[in-house]
């Protein structure tokens, strides 16, 4: 086989692979986060931080990755897919304080919302409930609850309202 000849069928093959693996995460399933995609400036009532946090589809529209950050330097980062085999979201969030949050969860209505389980200092277990609000006007609000009583009372963690930002 001449060069030329393997180099063309080489490249139509890496091209049909690409391809096919843009295909796969095209389904409604894949896109029923994308509402929280942009660029973003985040601000709560409780103080006056403006807080920014950009949402790219990354792995060709597989992958959502968040990037969070605040003027005080607190930082952090997530990777959010669907799961095709369980039919849930996961989000797997880390930041610069060391802390790990794993999420799981779907669209209910039109909110996004995902439950993890973390502990205390003492070991309790602590459940986590994230709900990803869209808004007409094109905002986005994220309610972060805690319970330490398996869900009987919430505690709010983090209450902000996402408004788009032009492309940094």
């Amino acid at each position: 086989m001449k060069p030329i000849t393997l180099l063309v069928m080489l490249t139509s093959l890496i091209s049909f692979q690409i391809n096919a693996q843009q295909i796969k995460c095209k389904n409604e399933n894949y896109r029923s986060f994308d509402f929280w995609l942009g660029n973003w400036q985040v601000t709560t009532t409780t103080d006056d931080i403006i807080r920014h946090n950009k949402i790219t589809a990354i792995n060709h529209g597989c992958t959502l990755l968040e990037e969070y950050s605040t003027p005080n330097d607190y930082l952090g980062k997530s990777l959010n897919s669907y799961d095709k085999t369980t039919g849930k979201w996961h989000q797997t969030w880390t930041d610069n304080s060391g802390l790990l949050l794993s999420l799981e969860g779907g669209l209910v209505g039109n909110s996004m919302i995902m439950k993890g389980s973390t502990q205390d200092k003492k070991g309790n277990r602590i459940i986590n409930k994230i709900t990803w609000t869209p808004f007409e006007n094109g905002t986005v609000r994220q309610f972060w609850q805690t319970s330490k009583d398996n869900g009987a009372t919430w505690q709010t963690a983090f209450d902000g309202l996402y408004t788009k930002t032009p492309a940094n």
